[in-house]
């Protein structure tokens, strides 16, 4: 290879597959790639295991069905999140835990369990309360990727949009439910359920 190519050759030795470009780079660039990468883990643990609570918390709200609605997108676009991430965890040179309960205890956020009165109200603080700590989560991964990291950067910044809506939604519901007050979200209905606007790349995964 022509030596005036100045990205032709690097500190990966040609051929070698025990290394890889896209974690050197984020080095040489202020990043700390197995940092992100178990964050990562950590993140879309909690994206898994929101999906599953909110199956049930969505259950649950029979007879709600404008919350059952709305829960039904933050529970897809949920699962949109760890479908979207997961591969980078393996660019990263990582995989998810074997056993699931291993992946569940990583998940950054607490479980979004069925409340012991599951009344609409309850549930939508469940769902209220979630929803914030994947914005925290996201916001980090933003933090820690901005500058080094624009793969990882693009994916996490996309995500938080949808759970920065998500938070809106709930506000907008609780108020009404708990506090009879109109406090709205500029909420429009989603295409489908679980369109993932900003996160799910269409083409990408249609054959997911």
């Amino acid at each position: 290879m022509s030596d005036d190519k100045k990205h032709g050759s690097g500190s990966v030795s040609p051929g070698d597959t025990s290394d890889r470009v896209g974690m050197q780079v984020i080095r040489e660039r202020g990043g700390d790639p197995e940092e992100i990468r178990e964050t990562l883990i950590d993140a879309i643990g909690a994206e898994f295991s929101t999906y599953y609570y909110y199956t049930n918390l969505r259950t649950h709200l029979a007879g709600h069905e404008d919350y059952k609605e709305i829960t039904e997108d933050a529970r897809l676009e949920d699962r949109a999140h760890f479908e979207l991430v997961m591969p980078r965890v393996y660019e990263l040179g990582g995989h998810i835990p074997v056993n699931i309960g291993d992946f569940m205890d990583r998940a950054s956020c607490p479980h979004a369990e069925l409340p012991d009165d599951p009344t609409a109200e309850n549930i939508l603080e469940v769902l209220l309360e979630a929803e914030r700590c994947a914005i925290r989560t996201w916001s980090e991964v933003c933090d820690m990727t901005q500058g080094c990291d624009p793969r990882t950067y693009d994916m996490a910044s996309r995500i938080l949009q949808e759970e920065i809506d998500h938070e809106a939604w709930f506000i907008e519901l609780l108020s009404m439910e708990r506090d009879d007050e109109v406090n709205p979200a500029g909420h429009f209905v989603r295409d489908q359920p679980g369109d993932a606007p900003y996160s799910k790349n269409h083409s990408f995964n249609e054959s997911a």
